[in-house]
């Protein structure tokens, strides 16, 4: 991440990217939202639910009724996933942070993949899958462009230091839409 790099404008209302993002923590910090277990509130209406790593297949699989082997080889672990009971979309977040050229370049290139494993997964539960990048400011250089390019070729998508509330469909608390 660029030291002292600024995120964009609107991160009063996004996903905060902070070296080690957690999604439960950002929504448990913002007006109106609570998150008890791996359940989301808005005031006191369901809105989504989140889930780490394994617990995506230990706690939300298992509540669906989806055995993993029988769709998939090999499970594949999201830093972060919500799914948002408002329109029906598992979002799988992958947070990516670089300070030196390394192996996260290429991992960049596997969304498409990953994407169609978990619609692969999730067509079972009729549950749409979206997969998006949360990058450092490092992936803003020039020499991402084609990888940038190709992510969105692929439908993917990727946000720098913040994903929008609004692009997850969640609401935004009222405070903190900008006049």
């Amino acid at each position: 991440m660029i030291k002292s790099g600024k995120g964009g404008g609107n991160t009063r209302t996004g996903l905060v990217f902070e070296g080690k993002t957690d999604l439960s923590k950002f929504l448990e910090s913002q007006p109106h939202y609570s998150v008890v277990g791996h359940d989301v509130f808005y005031d006191t209406e369901k809105v989504a639910e989140v889930y780490k790593k394994h617990n995506f297949y230990s706690v939300f699989l298992k509540k669906l009724d989806i055995d993993w082997k029988m769709y998939l080889s090999k499970q594949l672990l999201p830093d972060d996933c919500i799914f948002v009971l408002l329109n029906n979309i598992l979002f799988i977040i992958e947070c990516k942070h670089q300070e030196v050229a390394g192996s996260v370049d290429e991992k960049l290139q596997t969304c498409d993949f990953k994407k169609k494993q978990y619609k692969k997964l999730m067509a079972a539960a009729n549950i749409d899958v979206e997969y998006i990048y949360l990058l450092d400011n490092w992936f803003r250089n020039e020499k991402y462009r084609d990888v940038l390019d190709y992510i969105h070729s692929v439908g993917c998508d990727y946000y720098f230091e913040y994903i929008p509330l609004t692009r997850l469909g969640l609401p935004v608390p009222p405070e903190l839409v900008n006049d």
